[in-house]
């Protein structure tokens, strides 16, 4: 059910399913079992604690092929803030909204940002 009681169908609306993923771009640190005397070496490029995140929008409407679109977000490493704002799920949501051309019905996960601050009537 979209905003207000009406179904996507009546709307023509595409169903728009939202998600995103975390990605480390260094191996766990964990434990492995090698014959005695014969420690395993690992060797892994000291501070490259960098992660990749991705948001990824899957769209869906009867008689349309269905669409993929993606946003990726590298952290370096450096400071500042690791996965993704609601801003930058605004400024993914924007343009996947003017390039299905058609009102969408948004079906989020309980992600904190998208509950508070994301507020915006996508007609």
């Amino acid at each position: 059910m979209a905003a207000g009681g009406s179904t996507a169908a009546a709307l023509d609306a595409w169903i728009v399913f939202e998600d995103e993923a975390g990605m480390s771009m260094t191996p766990p640190t964990s434990r492995t079992w090698a014959s005695r005397g014969h420690t395993p070496v690992i060797r892994v490029r000291a501070g490259a604690r960098r992660q990749l995140s991705v948001a990824a929008p899957t769209c869906y409407k009867p008689g349309e092929r269905s669409r993929l679109i993606h946003r990726p977000r590298l952290d370096t490493g450096r400071g500042g803030r690791r996965g993704f704002a609601w801003t930058d799920y605004r400024d993914l949501l924007i343009p996947a909204h003017h390039r299905l051309g058609g009102p969408i019905v948004l079906a989020w996960d309980n992600l904190p940002c998208a509950t508070r601050r994301c507020g915006i009537e996508w007609r």
